[in-house]
């Protein structure tokens, strides 16, 4: 065991970085697992920056950060004390993302973000809606922005336009999407200058997308998965009765006893084997060292399989603060007849 010196206590002994894959994402190499760095309504910013100091001290290089979550400021702090350690920025891959509330000032975003995480560029910028429509922290899943509205390409195209100007100034290496589907990803691939080159997405074996995972990987696109273990720490104000568990899955339990770990580590595994990106969060040492290690895990084609066939369609993440009519049903948030909705 060794200790941390970020004040989270004895520490698991480290994993070499090198084992953990990676995957070539526009031209540079991403660690094929993550860490998620949202809170939700339960961990505190200093606590999330913590667990980052910790968790890149355990073998992680691959952070997954916002604007939004209200913690890159002290996420920087811990990344500067791990500099000075001998962790520096070129052994990370930083995404960061930008709000809904600055869709018009998308640039001025990222340089509020690099400042705070102490750094002079990003590996990967993301728009994380597609939608322009803000909610404060921790209102209820019925709460709307007065000026919602659907999406409306154009304007999404001036918002991209102006994430290329980031890749143009040096200030991210690629840009990508998240949230997307496959007909809005349709028309801006069509029309962008510079392709997205990753769409971070809810990604469970409950919740496959297999339409969406296709298209993206069809196309160059690296899917990135959040929610990977089932969001079991979303707030109750977000759950619903339809929603199910993929660690509970009696397939995922059967594999996890045979492989003699916890069912966390074999959604990992499979999501690392199938091609996407994981960034689940956690802030307990063990567990992230236990997801780290799960992507050297191998599994075969046919437990593969019964996993791809426990496939529930169940979305976790329904996003229904960002609904722009009364009486709306969150399923228009995400084009399921194929049409966008308007």
């Amino acid at each position: 065991m060794t200790h941390d010196p970020l004040g989270v206590g004895e520490q698991p002994e480290p994993i070499d970085p090198d084992v953990v894959p990676a995957i070539d994402v526009g031209g540079a190499l991403m660690p094929a697992v993550g860490l998620g760095t949202f809170g939700s309504d339960a961990v505190d910013a200093h606590t999330v920056a913590d667990s980052v100091g910790g968790a890149v001290r355990l073998g992680y290089r691959h952070l997954d950060c916002a604007r939004v979550y209200g913690n890159e400021a002290q996420i920087g702090r811990a990344l500067r004390r791990l500099a000075a350690d001998g962790i520096g920025r070129d052994q990370l891959w930083i995404t960061s993302k930008v709000w809904n509330d600055r869709h018009h000032d998308v640039e001025r975003s990222c340089e509020d973000s690099l400042r705070d995480l102490g750094v002079d560029h990003l590996d990967l910028f993301l728009v994380h809606w597609p939608f322009p429509n803000h909610h404060e922290p921790g209102v209820d899943v019925g709460s709307r922005d007065h000026d919602a509205q659907p999406y409306v390409h154009e304007q999404y195209m001036d918002t991209w336009a102006q994430m290329e100007r980031l890749v143009d100034r040096g200030l991210v290496r690629s840009i990508g999407t998240s949230n997307m589907t496959v007909p809005k990803l349709e028309r801006v691939v069509a029309d962008a200058r510079i392709a997205p080159v990753a769409n971070e997405m809810e990604l469970h074996p409950h919740f496959q997308q297999p339409e969406l995972f296709a298209w993206c990987v069809e196309r160059g696109i690296q899917p990135i998965g959040f929610s990977p273990l089932g969001s079991p720490g979303r707030p109750e104000r977000a759950r619903t009765a339809e929603d199910s568990d993929p660690m509970s899955d009696p397939v995922v339990r059967a594999l996890a006893e045979s492989h003699g770990v916890h069912p966390a580590s074999i959604c990992i595994a499979w999501a690392v084997q199938r091609g996407q990106v994981p960034i689940p969060f956690s802030t307990n040492p063990r567990n992230q060292r236990a997801n780290l290690l799960a992507s050297t895990m191998r599994l075969t084609s046919d437990e593969m399989q019964t996993i791809a066939d426990a496939d529930r369609d169940c979305r976790l993440i329904k996003g229904q603060v960002f609904l722009w009519r009364d009486g709306q049903d969150w399923r228009d948030l995400w084009d399921v007849d194929g049409r966008i909705a308007t």
